[in-house]
């Protein structure tokens, strides 16, 4: 009995290990490469074709909306 628990013990240990050791694989795979740095280096910037331009306008509605929006005062606990 002892040696089934190790042994599923064990697979869950391996199986752990192999998720982690994907998921870091994966996000160096989407991150900074030495390509990029190189870019940066050499032209102060990064050259994207998937990169959205921002909408300056947008944004202005959206930060007036958030500063017309009434805040209640905090209680004050005494």
């Amino acid at each position: 009995m002892t040696g089934y628990l190790f042994v599923a013990l064990a697979v869950l240990v391996a199986v752990a290990g192999w998720r982690v050791r994907s998921r870091l694989r994966h996000q160096t795979r989407s991150g900074v490469t030495d390509e990029i740095v190189h870019q940066i280096e050499t032209l102060g910037r990064v050259d994207a074709e998937d990169v959205e331009p921002v909408d300056m306008e947008r944004i202005r509605v959206e930060e007036d909306e958030f500063w017309a929006q009434t805040w209640d005062e905090p209680e004050e606990d005494w």
